[in-house]
Protein backbone atom coordinates (compact mmCIF):
# COMPACT_ATOMS: atom_id res chain seq x y z
CA UNK A 1 0.00 0.00 0.00
CA UNK A 2 1.22 3.56 -0.58
CA UNK A 3 2.88 5.21 2.42
CA UNK A 4 1.22 8.08 4.28
CA UNK A 5 0.62 11.27 2.32
CA UNK A 6 3.39 13.15 4.09
CA UNK A 7 5.92 10.56 2.90
CA UNK A 8 4.92 10.60 -0.76
CA UNK A 9 4.03 14.20 -1.38
CA UNK A 10 5.79 14.10 -4.76
CA UNK A 11 4.33 10.72 -5.82
CA UNK A 12 0.90 9.78 -7.05
CA UNK A 13 -1.30 6.89 -6.05
CA UNK A 14 -3.05 5.68 -9.20
CA UNK A 15 -5.91 3.19 -9.47
CA UNK A 16 -6.27 1.23 -12.72
CA UNK A 17 -9.56 -0.65 -13.02
CA UNK A 18 -9.29 -3.50 -15.48
CA UNK A 19 -5.57 -3.37 -14.79
CA UNK A 20 -4.95 -7.09 -15.38
CA UNK A 21 -6.30 -6.84 -18.92
CA UNK A 22 -4.44 -6.39 -22.18
CA UNK A 23 -4.25 -2.58 -22.20
CA UNK A 24 -4.53 -2.15 -18.43
CA UNK A 25 -1.47 -4.27 -17.67
CA UNK A 26 0.67 -2.29 -20.11
CA UNK A 27 -0.61 0.89 -18.47
CA UNK A 28 0.38 -0.43 -15.02
CA UNK A 29 3.88 -1.06 -16.40
CA UNK A 30 4.15 2.51 -17.67
CA UNK A 31 2.85 4.08 -14.46
CA UNK A 32 5.33 2.13 -12.35
CA UNK A 33 8.13 3.22 -14.68
CA UNK A 34 6.99 6.81 -14.04
CA UNK A 35 7.46 6.26 -10.28
CA UNK A 36 3.81 6.12 -9.19
CA UNK A 37 2.14 3.82 -6.68
CA UNK A 38 -0.28 1.63 -8.62
CA UNK A 39 -3.33 -0.27 -7.41
CA UNK A 40 -4.58 -2.66 -10.05
CA UNK A 41 -8.22 -3.70 -9.70
CA UNK A 42 -9.73 -6.47 -11.82
CA UNK A 43 -12.40 -9.15 -11.48
CA UNK A 44 -10.44 -11.42 -13.88
CA UNK A 45 -13.41 -11.88 -16.22
CA UNK A 46 -11.19 -11.17 -19.20
CA UNK A 47 -8.08 -10.03 -17.35
CA UNK A 48 -5.39 -12.52 -16.38
CA UNK A 49 -2.89 -12.74 -13.55
CA UNK A 50 -0.23 -13.76 -16.07
CA UNK A 51 -0.32 -10.19 -17.40
CA UNK A 52 0.68 -8.67 -14.05
CA UNK A 53 2.63 -11.54 -12.49
CA UNK A 54 6.00 -9.73 -12.93
CA UNK A 55 4.59 -6.81 -10.92
CA UNK A 56 3.26 -8.70 -7.90
CA UNK A 57 6.45 -8.25 -5.88
CA UNK A 58 7.00 -4.63 -6.91
CA UNK A 59 7.05 -2.40 -3.80
CA UNK A 60 4.81 0.21 -5.45
CA UNK A 61 2.21 -2.22 -6.81
CA UNK A 62 -0.77 -4.03 -5.34
CA UNK A 63 -3.55 -6.09 -6.86
CA UNK A 64 -7.15 -6.16 -5.65
CA UNK A 65 -9.59 -8.68 -7.11
CA UNK A 66 -12.85 -6.77 -7.25
CA UNK A 67 -15.78 -6.14 -9.58
CA UNK A 68 -16.43 -2.44 -10.22
CA UNK A 69 -20.16 -3.13 -10.19
CA UNK A 70 -19.78 -3.41 -6.41
CA UNK A 71 -19.02 -0.32 -4.34
CA UNK A 72 -15.36 0.63 -4.30
CA UNK A 73 -13.34 1.24 -1.13
CA UNK A 74 -9.77 2.55 -1.19
CA UNK A 75 -8.47 3.61 2.21
CA UNK A 76 -5.38 5.42 0.98
CA UNK A 77 -5.00 8.73 -0.72
CA UNK A 78 -5.93 8.46 -4.39
CA UNK A 79 -4.85 10.95 -7.04
CA UNK A 80 -5.85 9.45 -10.37
CA UNK A 81 -8.16 6.72 -11.65
CA UNK A 82 -7.85 5.11 -15.06
CA UNK A 83 -11.17 3.34 -15.65
CA UNK A 84 -10.58 0.51 -18.13
CA UNK A 85 -12.78 -2.18 -16.56
CA UNK A 86 -15.04 -3.74 -19.20
CA UNK A 87 -14.77 -6.65 -21.65
CA UNK A 88 -13.87 -5.08 -24.98
CA UNK A 89 -14.18 -7.75 -27.68
CA UNK A 90 -17.57 -8.82 -29.07
CA UNK A 91 -16.96 -12.45 -28.16
CA UNK A 92 -16.63 -11.57 -24.49
CA UNK A 93 -19.00 -8.62 -24.04
CA UNK A 94 -21.80 -10.48 -25.85
CA UNK A 95 -21.30 -13.51 -23.60
CA UNK A 96 -22.94 -11.57 -20.74
CA UNK A 97 -24.61 -8.52 -22.33
CA UNK A 98 -26.43 -7.46 -19.17
CA UNK A 99 -23.19 -7.73 -17.21
CA UNK A 100 -21.47 -5.63 -19.86
CA UNK A 101 -24.09 -2.91 -19.68
CA UNK A 102 -24.06 -2.80 -15.88
CA UNK A 103 -20.25 -2.67 -15.89
CA UNK A 104 -20.43 0.35 -18.20
CA UNK A 105 -23.13 2.14 -16.18
CA UNK A 106 -23.07 0.97 -12.55
CA UNK A 107 -19.33 0.35 -12.63
CA UNK A 108 -18.63 3.81 -14.03
CA UNK A 109 -20.90 5.42 -11.41
CA UNK A 110 -18.98 3.61 -8.67
CA UNK A 111 -15.68 4.82 -10.10
CA UNK A 112 -16.97 8.38 -10.38
CA UNK A 113 -18.30 8.30 -6.82
CA UNK A 114 -14.86 7.16 -5.65
CA UNK A 115 -13.28 9.96 -7.67
CA UNK A 116 -15.50 12.48 -5.91
CA UNK A 117 -14.74 11.02 -2.47
CA UNK A 118 -10.99 11.17 -3.08
CA UNK A 119 -10.92 14.34 -5.24
CA UNK A 120 -9.14 12.18 -7.81
CA UNK A 121 -8.94 12.86 -11.53
CA UNK A 122 -10.79 10.16 -13.55
CA UNK A 123 -9.96 9.00 -17.08
CA UNK A 124 -12.60 6.93 -18.85
CA UNK A 125 -11.46 4.47 -21.51
CA UNK A 126 -14.27 4.82 -24.01
CA UNK A 127 -14.20 3.33 -27.48
CA UNK A 128 -14.54 3.94 -31.19
CA UNK A 129 -17.63 1.71 -30.94
CA UNK A 130 -19.58 4.79 -29.78
CA UNK A 131 -19.55 5.73 -33.48
CA UNK A 132 -21.24 2.44 -34.42
CA UNK A 133 -21.13 1.63 -38.14
CA UNK A 134 -20.16 5.19 -39.11
CA UNK A 135 -21.71 7.18 -41.93
CA UNK A 136 -18.93 9.79 -41.65
CA UNK A 137 -15.35 8.86 -42.51
CA UNK A 138 -12.88 9.31 -40.92
CA UNK A 139 -14.57 9.78 -37.55
CA UNK A 140 -14.07 13.09 -35.69
CA UNK A 141 -14.93 13.47 -32.00
CA UNK A 142 -17.84 15.71 -32.96
CA UNK A 143 -19.59 12.84 -34.78
CA UNK A 144 -22.62 11.60 -32.78
CA UNK A 145 -22.43 8.11 -34.27
CA UNK A 146 -24.66 5.59 -36.01
CA UNK A 147 -25.45 2.88 -33.45
CA UNK A 148 -28.10 0.17 -33.50
CA UNK A 149 -29.53 0.60 -30.00
CA UNK A 150 -31.23 -2.83 -29.96
CA UNK A 151 -28.62 -4.95 -31.73
CA UNK A 152 -26.32 -7.61 -30.22
CA UNK A 153 -23.46 -5.10 -29.90
CA UNK A 154 -25.57 -2.45 -28.14
CA UNK A 155 -24.66 -3.66 -24.65
CA UNK A 156 -21.13 -2.38 -25.28
CA UNK A 157 -21.74 0.47 -27.75
CA UNK A 158 -24.61 2.02 -25.80
CA UNK A 159 -23.04 1.15 -22.46
CA UNK A 160 -19.94 3.15 -23.34
CA UNK A 161 -22.05 6.04 -24.63
CA UNK A 162 -23.93 6.08 -21.31
CA UNK A 163 -20.59 6.04 -19.46
CA UNK A 164 -19.48 9.09 -21.42
CA UNK A 165 -22.68 10.93 -20.45
CA UNK A 166 -22.12 10.04 -16.78
CA UNK A 167 -18.56 11.36 -16.94
CA UNK A 168 -19.67 14.78 -18.11
CA UNK A 169 -22.64 14.90 -15.73
CA UNK A 170 -20.33 14.28 -12.77
CA UNK A 171 -18.01 16.94 -14.16
CA UNK A 172 -20.82 19.50 -14.44
CA UNK A 173 -22.67 18.64 -11.23
CA UNK A 174 -19.78 17.79 -8.88
CA UNK A 175 -16.85 19.57 -10.50
CA UNK A 176 -14.97 16.27 -10.89
CA UNK A 177 -11.85 16.44 -13.04
CA UNK A 178 -12.39 14.09 -15.99
CA UNK A 179 -10.60 12.89 -19.11
CA UNK A 180 -12.27 10.96 -21.91
CA UNK A 181 -10.42 8.81 -24.46
CA UNK A 182 -12.07 7.00 -27.37
CA UNK A 183 -9.81 4.04 -28.10
CA UNK A 184 -9.62 2.62 -31.61
CA UNK A 185 -8.38 -0.87 -32.54
CA UNK A 186 -5.31 -1.68 -30.44
CA UNK A 187 -3.01 -4.68 -30.68
CA UNK A 188 0.16 -6.06 -29.14
CA UNK A 189 1.51 -8.64 -26.68
CA UNK A 190 -0.90 -9.88 -23.96
CA UNK A 191 -3.96 -9.87 -26.20
CA UNK A 192 -6.13 -12.85 -25.35
CA UNK A 193 -5.74 -15.78 -27.70
CA UNK A 194 -9.50 -16.36 -27.73
CA UNK A 195 -10.85 -12.81 -27.85
CA UNK A 196 -11.99 -12.94 -31.47
CA UNK A 197 -10.13 -9.80 -32.55
CA UNK A 198 -8.68 -9.48 -36.02
CA UNK A 199 -4.94 -9.44 -35.34
CA UNK A 200 -4.87 -12.02 -32.54
CA UNK A 201 -7.16 -14.34 -34.51
CA UNK A 202 -5.09 -14.04 -37.68
CA UNK A 203 -1.76 -14.56 -35.94
CA UNK A 204 -2.92 -17.64 -33.99
CA UNK A 205 -4.47 -19.21 -37.08
CA UNK A 206 -1.40 -18.45 -39.20
CA UNK A 207 1.01 -19.89 -36.62
CA UNK A 208 -1.08 -23.07 -36.42
CA UNK A 209 -1.42 -23.34 -40.20
CA UNK A 210 -5.20 -23.09 -39.96
CA UNK A 211 -7.43 -21.22 -42.44
CA UNK A 212 -7.54 -17.48 -41.72
CA UNK A 213 -11.14 -16.53 -40.90
CA UNK A 214 -12.08 -13.33 -42.74
CA UNK A 215 -15.61 -12.03 -42.17
CA UNK A 216 -17.42 -10.34 -45.04
CA UNK A 217 -15.47 -9.53 -48.20
CA UNK A 218 -12.34 -8.59 -46.29
CA UNK A 219 -12.49 -5.09 -47.75
CA UNK A 220 -13.84 -3.56 -44.55
CA UNK A 221 -11.15 -1.42 -42.98
CA UNK A 222 -9.56 -0.98 -39.57
CA UNK A 223 -6.81 1.23 -38.16
CA UNK A 224 -4.47 -0.58 -35.77
CA UNK A 225 -2.54 1.15 -32.99
CA UNK A 226 0.25 -0.63 -31.10
CA UNK A 227 -0.43 -0.87 -27.37
CA UNK A 228 2.69 1.08 -26.32
CA UNK A 229 1.51 4.07 -28.34
CA UNK A 230 -1.99 3.79 -26.89
CA UNK A 231 -0.94 3.73 -23.22
CA UNK A 232 1.40 6.65 -23.86
CA UNK A 233 -1.62 8.51 -25.23
CA UNK A 234 -3.74 7.65 -22.19
CA UNK A 235 -1.01 8.87 -19.85
CA UNK A 236 -0.50 12.05 -21.88
CA UNK A 237 -4.22 12.79 -21.67
CA UNK A 238 -4.32 12.14 -17.93
CA UNK A 239 -1.40 14.51 -17.34
CA UNK A 240 -2.85 17.30 -19.50
CA UNK A 241 -4.23 20.49 -17.88
CA UNK A 242 -7.51 20.14 -15.97
CA UNK A 243 -9.33 22.26 -18.56
CA UNK A 244 -8.71 19.60 -21.22
CA UNK A 245 -11.43 16.98 -20.84
CA UNK A 246 -11.80 15.43 -24.29
CA UNK A 247 -13.18 13.35 -25.81
CA UNK A 248 -10.05 12.50 -27.78
CA UNK A 249 -9.73 9.82 -30.44
CA UNK A 250 -6.67 7.70 -29.68
CA UNK A 251 -5.72 5.39 -32.51
CA UNK A 252 -3.63 5.00 -35.63
CA UNK A 253 -5.01 6.85 -38.68
CA UNK A 254 -3.37 4.39 -41.11
CA UNK A 255 -6.34 2.60 -42.65
CA UNK A 256 -5.94 -0.95 -43.98
CA UNK A 257 -8.37 -3.56 -45.24
CA UNK A 258 -8.87 -6.69 -43.17
CA UNK A 259 -7.71 -8.81 -46.10
CA UNK A 260 -4.50 -6.79 -46.37
CA UNK A 261 -3.79 -7.42 -42.68
CA UNK A 262 -4.45 -11.14 -43.10
CA UNK A 263 -2.05 -11.46 -46.04
CA UNK A 264 0.60 -9.42 -44.22
CA UNK A 265 0.42 -11.77 -41.23
CA UNK A 266 0.59 -14.86 -43.46
CA UNK A 267 3.72 -13.45 -45.08
CA UNK A 268 5.39 -12.51 -41.78
CA UNK A 269 4.73 -15.91 -40.22
CA UNK A 270 5.67 -17.82 -43.42
CA UNK A 271 2.38 -19.64 -42.96
CA UNK A 272 0.67 -21.91 -45.48
CA UNK A 273 -2.74 -20.73 -44.25
CA UNK A 274 -5.40 -19.79 -46.78
CA UNK A 275 -8.18 -17.22 -46.40
CA UNK A 276 -11.62 -18.54 -45.44
CA UNK A 277 -14.45 -16.03 -45.91
CA UNK A 278 -17.53 -16.08 -43.66
CA UNK A 279 -20.61 -13.81 -43.36
CA UNK A 280 -20.08 -10.44 -41.68
CA UNK A 281 -21.58 -10.30 -38.15
CA UNK A 282 -24.55 -7.98 -37.56
CA UNK A 283 -23.66 -4.29 -37.06
CA UNK A 284 -19.95 -4.92 -37.67
CA UNK A 285 -18.49 -1.58 -38.86
CA UNK A 286 -17.50 -1.43 -42.55
CA UNK A 287 -14.91 1.32 -42.11
CA UNK A 288 -13.02 2.50 -39.08
CA UNK A 289 -10.43 5.26 -39.04
CA UNK A 290 -9.83 7.89 -36.34
CA UNK A 291 -9.38 11.55 -37.05
CA UNK A 292 -6.69 12.44 -34.50
CA UNK A 293 -6.22 16.15 -35.23
CA UNK A 294 -7.41 17.09 -31.72
CA UNK A 295 -4.97 14.72 -30.01
CA UNK A 296 -2.12 16.01 -32.16
CA UNK A 297 -2.91 19.69 -31.58
CA UNK A 298 -3.94 19.67 -27.92
CA UNK A 299 -1.94 16.74 -26.53
CA UNK A 300 1.00 16.58 -28.92
CA UNK A 301 0.29 12.85 -29.36
CA UNK A 302 0.34 10.65 -32.40
CA UNK A 303 1.33 6.98 -32.90
CA UNK A 304 5.03 6.32 -33.48
CA UNK A 305 5.32 2.56 -33.92
CA UNK A 306 4.83 1.30 -37.49
CA UNK A 307 2.67 -1.75 -38.16
CA UNK A 308 5.70 -3.78 -39.24
CA UNK A 309 7.41 -3.30 -35.88
CA UNK A 310 4.24 -3.86 -33.88
CA UNK A 311 3.35 -7.04 -35.75
CA UNK A 312 6.85 -8.40 -35.21
CA UNK A 313 6.50 -8.01 -31.43
CA UNK A 314 2.95 -9.39 -31.39
CA UNK A 315 3.79 -12.42 -33.55
CA UNK A 316 6.80 -13.18 -31.32
CA UNK A 317 4.53 -13.08 -28.25
CA UNK A 318 1.94 -15.44 -29.71
CA UNK A 319 4.61 -17.75 -31.15
CA UNK A 320 5.78 -18.34 -27.57
CA UNK A 321 2.21 -19.10 -26.45
CA UNK A 322 1.57 -21.51 -29.31
CA UNK A 323 4.91 -23.26 -28.73
CA UNK A 324 4.30 -23.69 -24.99
CA UNK A 325 2.75 -26.93 -23.84
CA UNK A 326 -0.78 -26.27 -22.58
CA UNK A 327 -0.75 -22.67 -23.79
CA UNK A 328 -4.51 -22.66 -24.29
CA UNK A 329 -4.98 -23.27 -20.57
CA UNK A 330 -2.50 -20.56 -19.64
CA UNK A 331 -3.84 -17.91 -22.00
CA UNK A 332 -7.49 -18.59 -21.15
CA UNK A 333 -9.69 -15.91 -19.62
CA UNK A 334 -9.12 -15.35 -15.92
CA UNK A 335 -6.41 -18.02 -15.64
CA UNK A 336 -4.32 -18.11 -12.47
CA UNK A 337 -2.37 -20.66 -10.49
CA UNK A 338 -3.26 -21.91 -7.01
CA UNK A 339 -0.15 -20.27 -5.56
CA UNK A 340 -1.11 -16.94 -7.11
CA UNK A 341 -4.65 -17.27 -5.77
CA UNK A 342 -3.21 -17.69 -2.30
CA UNK A 343 -1.11 -14.60 -2.79
CA UNK A 344 -4.13 -12.62 -3.90
CA UNK A 345 -5.88 -13.51 -0.66
CA UNK A 346 -3.06 -11.75 1.15
CA UNK A 347 -3.17 -8.80 -1.25
CA UNK A 348 -6.84 -8.21 -0.55
CA UNK A 349 -6.17 -8.05 3.17
CA UNK A 350 -3.40 -5.45 2.95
Amino acid sequence: MPPAVSQVSLDRHVLVTGGAGFIGSHLCDLLLQRGHYVTCMDNLYTGSIRNIRPLLNHPRFQFIEHDVRRQLHIEDRLDQIYHLACPASPQHYQRDPIGTMTTCVVGTMNVLDLGCQKSARVLQASTSEVYGDPEIHPQPESYAGHVNTIGPRACYDEGKRAAEALMFDYHRVHGLQIKLARIFNTYGPRMLENDGRVISNFIIQALRGEPITVYGTGQQTRSFCFVDDLVRGLNTLMESPASITGPFNLGNPEELSVETIAREIIARTASKSILEFKPLPQDDPKRRKPLIDEAEKRLGWRPRIPLSEGLEATIAYFAMQVASVGSARVVGVGSRSASTTARLGLARKR
